[in-house]
């Protein structure tokens, strides 16, 4: 992120906490480590410092509330949609818990104003499960500080085939890249990441859509997060093997 763009989100933050908080409080804090705060609130909410270290550290199961469309599309690594009515949805977190409600759960949806993730901790408590939290936030505060966003085959097919104004880099190295990528893909291996100034990266419209993918996983978020300390902050990456994703795409 631009150190404009960020200058510009810790005054909103700051504002924000003053808000709901307090000016005593929102000084003690930064904006990583901000929540909503918001008043008889049944379940606690994380901060997107904590919500990095649930992540990093799998210490909790996380579960997108969103629907399904907009789950594949991008969301927070490792979360788990809840499809479905609201009794297919519990059922499917018991079975993910065995059936353990104890297990530590967190929750997200869409960001402040987004009452998904609410609603449905509220039903997790009345079904027994005593672990519940909520990344309130949610997915445009996510995105907005950087954190790595992953999108399935699914998504990446059907913002290939449908967004035409979307940016495709492949990770891998210009050698491979001059073998076979995807069509309209540039080239972006994760050693030119750091020192990039202009081109390949778009540079006419920082929230241009860009999907990150390489040889595999590893090599696709290792780009993501060199991409994460700049300005372009609609970035997801592609969890998966090149040949996979060559493939789906050609079926198109």
């Amino acid at each position: 992120m631009g150190e404009h763009s960020f200058k510009t989100l810790s005054r909103i933050a700051v504002m924000a906490m003053t808000l709901f908080a307090g000016d005593a409080y929102a000084q003690e804090i930064n904006i990583y480590q901000a929540i909503i705060g918001e008043p008889d609130q049944k379940t606690q909410e994380v901060s997107t410092e904590q919500m990095r270290r649930i992540v990093s550290d799998g210490s909790a199961i996380i579960l997108d509330t969103r629907p399904h469309d907009e789950f594949v599309n991008g969301h927070i690594p490792g979360a788990r949609n809840l499809k479905g009515s609201p009794e297919e949805a519990m059922a499917a977190v018991e079975q993910l818990v065995d059936g353990d409600k104890s297990k530590a759960l967190v929750l997200y949806c869409n960001g402040p104003f987004c009452q998904a993730s609410r609603r449905m901790s509220e039903q997790l408590l009345d079904a027994g499960f005593i672990n519940v939290r909520r990344y309130q936030l949610g997915m445009p505060i996510w995105r907005a500080l950087g954190g790595p966003t992953e999108v399935e085959l699914e998504g990446v097919v059907r913002v290939f085939k449908n967004d035409h104004t979307a940016v495709f880099f492949d990770a891998r190295s210009a050698e491979e890249f001059a073998e076979e990528s995807l069509p309209r893909a540039r080239n972006l291996p994760l050693a030119a990441a750091a020192t990039v100034r202009g081109k390949p990266m778009p540079l006419d419209d920082f929230n241009t859509r860009i999907v990150l993918f390489g040889r595999d996983a590893a090599q696709a978020r290792a780009l993501a997060d060199a991409l994460s300390k700049r300005p372009w902050h609609n970035v997801a990456y592609y969890p998966g093997s090149f040949e996979t994703l060559s493939t789906a795409v050609k079926g198109e």
